[in-house]
């Protein structure tokens, strides 16, 4: 995890605990949480718009997943023939 062992981080959580306190670190905890959860969520939201405009009828956006699928298959062959 980004290079760090095990004494590093109990290094990490002592200076946290020492700085927040022990009953500022459940919030802290509670807060980074809910905020992952929503960056995901959005995440999700955005991939899921992106689904929904290949779906639509708008011109040229089908042709450009298709051709991006077919750039994707040649990459993968050639990969594949370099090896």
């Amino acid at each position: 995890m980004f290079g760090l062992g095990t004494p590093e981080l109990i290094v990490i959580l002592g200076i946290a605990f020492l700085v927040f306190g022990g009953k500022r670190l459940p919030e802290l905890g509670s807060g980074l949480g809910k905020a992952i959860t929503s960056f995901r969520k959005g995440l999700r939201d955005v991939e899921d718009t992106g689904k929904n405009l290949v779906e639509e009828n708008i011109p040229g956006v089908k042709e450009v997943a298709s051709l991006r699928q077919e750039v994707d298959k040649v990459k993968e062959l050639g990969s594949v023939l370099g090896k």
